[in-house]
Formats: C-alpha cells, structure tokens, sequence
C-alpha cells in the first residue's frame, strides 16, 4: 500500500467525520426542540416566552434556597433574563440553574443581586405582618389568617413568593395558553401588565392573582390580544 493511498484514504476517513458533524449539529437542535414541544404537549401550552418566564417561577416556589427572595424573570426569544434579590449565592445559583434547565431556553444573563446581610429577613418578617394585620381588619378566620402569614407552600408571604405563586397558577390555565403576562408586586398589589388571548383569559387571570395568599388588590391592565385599548 502506498504512501499516496493511505494519504487518499485519510482523507476520506476525514470527509466522512465531518460530513456526520454536520448531520449531528442539526440532529441535537432538533431533540431539544421536541424535548420543548413534548412538554408542551403535556401542558397543553405552546413553548412562548410567556410559557417560559411562568415556568421558571413555578419552579422557584418549592426551593429552599430561594426562600425570602424576590425574582423578576424576563424572557425574549428563550434567553431568560434574572433580576432582583436572593438572599444567599447559593440561592443565586440555584435560580440560575433552574432557569437553564427549562425547556426552550436558550441562554440565561444573570442580573441577581445577593441581598445586604438581615435585610430580606426583616423585609419578610414586615410582610408577614402586613398580612396578618390585613387579614384581622378583614376579619377572616384563624385558619386564613395562617395561610396569608405563610403561603400555601409555607414560605413568608413576600412580594416575590407571591409574584411567583400567581404564575405558577397561571401555567396550567387554558384560557391563559400563548399569554404574555409581566406580573408586578408592591406591599402586596399586584399589577397586571400584558397580553392574553380572550376576555375571559383576562378576567381569569385577575382572578387568580386576587385569591392569592397575601394579595391585597389587583390592577388589571392587561390587553386582549389585537386590541389598542383596555378597559
């Protein structure tokens, strides 16, 4: 066998391996998209952006290490943004890799901010107060009065368990299915911003938030999709 034919063959060997690269890169491409589409499927949900930021709240809620922090998740295009506070680098960690372990999630920009040392603790302790003291002055029983001081998921009822709550019901909300909601909460009003699908998406998604643990009132400014004006 010649040095000619070794070379010849080579270079086969080499055209053949690269021509399977090529094949291969569209291949995972294609299993992460189904992986995304099967969950979709399960949900009854397409993978949107909205789809994507309420799924990632919904997955804070359980986290120990995300206890007393207060998240804002932004998604355009699959690339997850994280704002806010955390009250510990592990608990950063951890909302970072939840966020990329999602479906349709293309890329994560960490914008968390670990919080001065007590300040998230005290800021929970106040707003456990204000919930409790809301649900006296509303005269509920001593069993609401339980669930307002600490979540159905028994976490303090702060600004951010009570953002992620909401979109954790959200996500298995047909009338809510391609919503693009952007929740905000402030010593427990939340503000509705966004675009649903239908009336009835609009009107259901004000009512969840209102019934959530620690909401106080809810601000419904969210658009019906096609339309240039809200009521």
């Amino acid at each position: 066998m010649t040095w000619m034919s070794l070379s010849r063959r080579s270079l086969q060997a080499l055209t053949l391996a690269v021509a399977l690269i090529a094949l291969a890169i569209p291949a995972l491409a294609q299993t992460a998209s189904e992986r995304a589409k099967a969950q979709a499927r399960e949900t009854g949900n397409a993978v949107t952006d909205g789809w994507i930021t309420m799924k990632v709240h919904s997955q804070f809620i359980p986290e120990n290490a995300l206890e007393g922090s207060d998240i804002d998740v932004d998604t355009n295009n699959g690339v997850v943004t994280l704002n806010g506070t955390v009250a510990t680098e592990a608990g950063r960690a951890r909302a970072v890799a939840i966020a990329k372990a999602t479906d349709g999630v293309k890329n994560v920009t960490d914008k968390l901010r670990v919080a001065p040392a007590g300040s998230t603790a005290s800021a929970a302790r106040s707003e456990g107060r204000k919930a409790g003291e809301e649900a006296r002055e509303a005269g509920r029983e001593a069993a609401g009065a339980a669930r307002d001081a600490t979540g159905t998921a028994g976490r303090t009822v702060t600004n951010g368990w009570i953002k992620s709550k909401i979109y954790s019901q959200y996500l298995t909300e047909d009338a809510l299915d391609d919503a693009d909601i952007d929740i905000d909460v402030n010593q427990g009003v939340v503000s509705l911003n966004g675009t649903v699908r239908s009336d009835a998406g609009r009107t259901r998604a004000a009512a969840i938030a209102q019934q959530t643990d620690g909401v106080k009132s809810v601000k419904n400014n969210l658009k019906v999709s096609g339309t240039s004006t809200d009521k």
